[in-house]
């Protein structure tokens, strides 16, 4: 069978294929509570039933001010939990493990929905005052306060308690958002950290929340489950941060019990210069795979099974996400099948479907 298809272990979970759903924002909770909706359960389920080995949640906030918008998801409370558990019951249901990215948004935080508006969200349309490692504000957003360092350690904390509630909610892995500007990611770029104490200045010091983070998910989470982290590879901005560092990340987080590297870049400065085109983050996945020798996930513009499939092989990446070519073809991995010559009995098709699969 084509490597696409072929199961990979972490700890021990056993994943099906190497397909997986990316975490991507649906902007949908109703009541500005955190709590899922059964948008999230169909969404999230649709995908689950056709053929992803894992899926992963939207950005998942560990705090209420930490999330990205109002309308964003959380896992801070039970009544969030309760919720949680009725998609992650369906996703067993059809015999795909899930995953929740835990997330705090920092100075990214308390924004509008796409389709709403652009930049911070009054507190008068529920907004809230945001936090950073310093007092930088993104560009158009509002200038966040700066975190003492009692207020790091509580954040630090509440990542480990939302590692807890994720576990009773019924989740198979965890994911530390790490990446696309919002607070882990802060604290790793100089660009947005400017702070004189440990957690600023050179590369150990701008390190050093994740790894507490990270040490305190996986003290809290069990150990027999996945823990990744998600991280931007580059900022694509000079002065910002690099791949070698990704890198030197990559092998840090490895030794702290991480078991894959989702693998990313940008958003953290919009003076970001991305040069976008077909798997255009791929090489950031082969080079924290090969130096900080630890598994990786590859995503971004990854659209045709061929090319999927000629990442796996060349050993740029362990397993492929898939976000927006998700929301075109949520059956994207039944035409990955088919095109990568699968027989019908072998393709991931849900019982319901076989009457579409090829014959």
């Amino acid at each position: 069978m084509p490597s696409l298809f072929d199961p990979i272990t972490l700890q021990d979970l056993t994943i099906k294929n190497r397909i997986w759903l990316s975490p991507m924002c649906q902007y949908s909770v109703e009541k500005q509570d955190g709590v899922p909706t059964d948008w999230h359960l169909v969404h999230l389920g649709s995908h689950a039933a056709l053929g992803y080995g894992l899926i992963l949640t939207e950005a998942t906030a560990v705090t209420p001010d930490g999330r990205i918008s109002p309308q964003d998801t959380g896992i801070w409370n039970d009544e969030q939990v309760v919720a949680w558990r009725r998609v992650v019951e369906f996703a067993h249901s059809q015999g795909t493990p899930i995953g929740v990215q835990l997330a705090h948004a920092g100075r990214k935080a308390a924004t509008f929905a796409p389709w709403i508006g652009q930049g911070s969200t009054p507190e008068s349309d529920g907004g809230w005052p945001t936090v950073g490692p310093s007092a930088v504000a993104f560009d158009g957003y509002a200038t966040p306060a700066a975190l003492t360092t009692d207020q790091i350690a509580d954040i630090v904390t509440a990542f480990a308690d939302a590692a807890r509630r994720a576990d009773d909610a019924g989740f198979d892995v965890v994911e530390v958002h790490a990446a696309h500007g919002y607070l882990l990611h802060q604290f790793l770029s100089p660009l947005a950290n400017r702070r004189t104490d440990e957690y600023g200045g050179s590369f150990e010091n701008r390190t050093r929340v994740v790894l507490e983070v990270v040490d305190a998910v996986r003290a809290a989470w069990p150990a027999g489950k996945p823990v990744l982290v998600r991280i931007s590879a580059t900022d694509w901005v000079d002065g910002g941060w690099t791949v070698a560092e990704s890198a030197e990340l990559g092998g840090l987080l490895r030794a702290h019990g991480v078991d894959l590297i989702d693998t990313s870049s940008g958003g953290l400065d919009p003076a970001q210069q991305i040069v976008v085109g077909p798997g255009y983050q791929v090489s950031f996945a082969r080079d924290v795979r090969i130096k900080g020798g630890i598994p990786t996930g590859a995503v971004g513009l990854i659209t045709e099974p061929a090319r999927a499939q000629q990442i796996l092989e060349e050993g740029s990446a362990d397993v492929v996400l898939l976000a927006r070519a998700a929301l075109r073809e949520p059956a994207w991995p039944l035409r990955a099948a088919h095109e990568l010559g699968l027989t019908r009995d072998q393709a991931p098709y849900p019982k319901q479907y076989l009457r579409g699969a090829w014959r």
